[in-house]
C-alpha cells in the first residue's frame, strides 16, 4: 500500500477557514512574512503555514481574507483535490512555485484536521515510529564574509552543525577557520537560482577550494554543466545532493546522474499526494532523504521537522528550530537531535 493511501481516506469534516500573518527578521538580511492557515471543523482546528517568499502575496492573500467555500465533508483526499481545483491566488504570484507552496499549506492543514478529528497522531496512522531529528543552521556568512556569524552560534551552542552557501567572496583565510570548527556537513552552491539575492555564478576557483578543504561534506546544488566546475567535480558525485530543481519525481528523473541524497522540501513537492509519492519513491531505489526549511516562522517547521522525524530523521535536515535563523540566537534553543514527537494528535511538533 502507498504511503499516502494510509491517509487518503480519513473523514474531514470543513466549516471554514480563517488566516493569521507572521514575519520576522531573520539571517538572510529580509524581513519574513509567512501566513498561518487555520482550518476549522467539528470544532477543532487544523494549521498549515504558506511560505509563499513574496511579500506582496501575503499581503494581498491576507487583505482578500478567507474567499473560498471550502465547507464540506470529504475525505482527505477528496479535500486535496479539492483544494487543487482552486486559484489560491487573488493575483497572479511572481513566481509559478509558489502555486505549490500555497497548495502544500492547505493540504497540510487539512492532514492535521483530518487526524485531529479521527483522534490519531501522524505517525499512528501511516504506521511509523517517529525518531529524533538531526538537524544543521543553514547560513550566509555576510558580505564580506565572516566567521562571526559562526562563532557566535558556537560559543552559545557548541555542538551546532552547518550548511553553509559558499560565494566567490570566501577566501582561503575563512576557509581555513571554518575547517578549523569542524561544523560543517554541507556546502550548497545555489547554481540553480535565478534573479534571486542568493545567486552564485559558477566559479571554479572557488568549488575547488570548498571541495578540496571539505572531503566529507555534502555538496547541494552545484553547477556540474559549466565545463570547469563539472571538471572539479568529476569525483564527487557520490556526495552531490539536489535541491532547488526537486518539485517531483520527474524532477529527481531528470537529474543529470542518479542522486544518491536529495533534499524534499514538502511545501516545494506541493501537495501530500506527490510529497509521499516522493517518498515511495525514493525508499523504493535507495536514494536518501533529508528536509529543508522555507524561513517558516510558524507550524510549518515543525511540520517539516515531523515529516523528517518519520521519513529521514538521521540525514543532515536543513530544518534548525526558528530561532537559529535570528541574527542574535538567543539562549535555551533546542540542540540537535530534536527529541521525537510523542502521541499527540494531528500532524504538529510538540509545542507548536
Amino acid at each position: 500500500m502507498s504511503t499516502f493511501a494510509l491517509v487518503a481516506e480519513l473523514p474531514l469534516e470543513v466549516d471554514g477557514y480563517t488566516l493569521k500573518g507572521l514575519r520576522a527578521e531573520v539571517s538572510s538580511g529580509f524581513e519574513r512574512l509567512t501566513t498561518v492557515v487555520h482550518l476549522h471543523g467539528g470544532g477543532l482546528e487544523g494549521v498549515g503555514e504558506d511560505v509563499v517568499y513574496q511579500a506582496e502575496d501575503h499581503v494581498t492573500l491576507q487583505a482578500a481574507g478567507p474567499v473560498h467555500d471550502l465547507a464540506g465533508h470529504y475525505t482527505l483526499a477528496e479535500f486535496c483535490r479539492r483544494v487543487d481545483e482552486l486559484d489560491l491566488f487573488p493575483t497572479a504570484p511572481e513566481w509559478e512555485v509558489s502555486r505549490l507552496y500555497r497548495r502544500w499549506t492547505f493540504h497540510s492543514a487539512g492532514l492535521d484536521l483530518a487526524l485531529r478529528q479521527a483522534g490519531r497522531s501522524l505517525h499512528e496512522a501511516l504506521g511509523r515510529a517517529p525518531r529524533p531529528v538531526t538537524f544543521v543552521v543553514s547560513l550566509r556568512l555576510g558580505e564580506p564574509p565572516s566567521l562571526a556569524p559562526i562563532e557566535h552560534r558556537l560559543a552559545r551552542y557548541p555542538t551546532l552543525r552547518f550548511k553553509l552557501d559558499p560565494t566567490s567572496s570566501w577566501t582561503p583565510e575563512l576557509i581555513d577557520g571554518l575547517v578549523a570548527t569542524g561544523a560543517v556537513d554541507a556546502v550548497d552552491f545555489k547554481s540553480l537560482y535565478r534573479g534571486t539575492v542568493v545567486d552564485q555564478a559558477p566559479d571554479p576557483v572557488l568549488y575547488q577550494r570548498v571541495v578540496t578543504a571539505f572531503p566529507s561534506a555534502w555538496i547541494e546544488d552545484p553547477d556540474v554543466l559549466t565545463p570547469a566546475t563539472a571538471t572539479v567535480l568529476e569525483n564527487e558525485h557520490d556526495r552531490i545532493t539536489w535541491d532547488a530543481a526537486i518539485h517531483s519525481i520527474d524532477d529527481i528523473e531528470a537529474l543529470p546522474f542518479p542522486p544518491r541524497m536529495v533534499n524534499l522540501k514538502p511545501s516545494r513537492i506541493g501537495g501530500l499526494p506527490k510529497l509521499f509519492a516522493t517518498y515511495d519513491y525514493c525508499a523504493a531505489r535507495g536514494i536518501g532523504a533529508y528536509g529543508g526549511g522555507q524561513f517558516e516562522l510558524g507550524p510549518g517547521r515543525g511540520q517539516a521537522q515531523y515529516l523528517a522525524s518519520l521519513f529521514h530523521p538521521d540525514t543532515p535536515n536543513d530544518l534548525a528550530p526558528p530561532g537559529y535563523n535570528v541574527n542574535d540566537p538567543p539562549d535555551g534553543l533546542p540542540v540537535s537531535p530534536l527529541p521525537a514527537p510523542g502521541g499527540a494528535v494531528g500532524f504538529r511538533w510538540p509545542g507548536d
